[in-house]
């Protein structure tokens, strides 16, 4: 059985107004880390490459991005290797979804999506076997525009009122929409009410679309709502309700860098990773 996930007490009621990269005092320990994870020469800057430094080419998935964003700044510091980055969901037909990208044959050394996502992808041959890694787990959440009232989703009676009084709602067409879609409408008894209203977001954030007005409320991961500026985070769904995504990582089965995905992969997972992971939203799956 998952455990319940904590929700950080800051983002109750509202989130961050910054997510800054790393303090001075934050990478110190994590450039040990990349030296203990044998991650390259340390000092070594993007314009002195080592021996067979060639690009990493990774794809991540919005819930591990906003924290995927800050660390590999200090990677690329660390190692001297350039990290290539796509965006995409963990599933879905979208163009630029993970799966649709990796079957269009684009370069891939490490892969950053929900668990179940990847451990399709493993299935069909597209990451290697065994190469998956637990990053962090990561709760949904609601948001609404910014300055507008905060709707009560505190208890799940609450929840219920407040998606039926909602004019209109907005989820993603990834982890936490699927569920929204297929499990918690159904779960509460009240799909026949709500989903008419509720519009499937492709290959773009649910806040994004909040923000503009063009949806009332907005449901997605909370670390993908926490950075999106012109909203207000409400909260998380409450925990009989909750439900908590593994974002994990795995190294591409067409990889030409599996070393340096290794590497890279060792160092999202390493403990001086975590209060950076932390502090946008998600729970550090860090490794012991």
């Amino acid at each position: 059985m998952t455990k319940p996930f904590k929700t950080p007490s800051s983002f109750r009621s509202s989130y961050p107004s910054s997510f800054g990269t790393l303090t001075r005092r934050a990478a110190l320990p994590l450039v040990a880390a990349l030296a203990l994870a044998g991650c390259g020469s340390l000092g070594t800057t993007s314009s002195s490459k080592p021996a067979g430094g060639a690009d990493i080419h990774v794809m991540t998935s919005g819930g591990f991005t906003a924290a995927y964003n800050d660390l590999r700044p200090e990677f690329e510091r660390s190692t001297g290797r350039s990290v290539k980055t796509a965006y995409g969901a963990s599933m879905g037909n979208a163009e630029d979804s993970i799966p649709s990208r990796l079957a269009r044959n684009e370069p891939a050394d490490v892969v950053i999506l929900a668990r179940p996502a990847l451990d399709a992808l493993v299935a069909e041959g597209k990451v290697v076997p065994g190469s998956q890694v637990d990053l962090v787990r990561s709760a949904i959440g609601f948001a609404v525009r910014k300055g507008a009232p905060k709707p009560d989703i505190s208890t799940v009676d609450a929840l219920k009122r407040t998606l039926i009084a909602a004019p209109s709602i907005a989820y993603s067409a990834s982890a936490s929409g699927t569920y929204y879609e297929t499990e918690l409408l159904k779960k509460l008894g009240i799909e026949d009410q709500v989903k008419p209203k509720s519009k499937r977001i492709l290959s773009e954030r649910v806040g994004s679309v909040v923000a503009r007005g063009d949806a009332a409320l907005g449901l997605q991961q909370v670390s993908e709502l926490l950075p999106i500026a012109g909203i207000d985070y409400i909260g998380p769904l409450p925990a009989e309700v909750q439900r908590v995504t593994v974002f994990s990582a795995g190294i591409a089965s067409a990889s030409k860098q599996p070393d340096a995905a290794r590497q890279l992969i060792r160092y999202l997972n390493s403990p001086a990773a975590a209060p950076t992971i932390a502090k946008t939203g998600l729970e550090p799956l860090t490794a012991r």
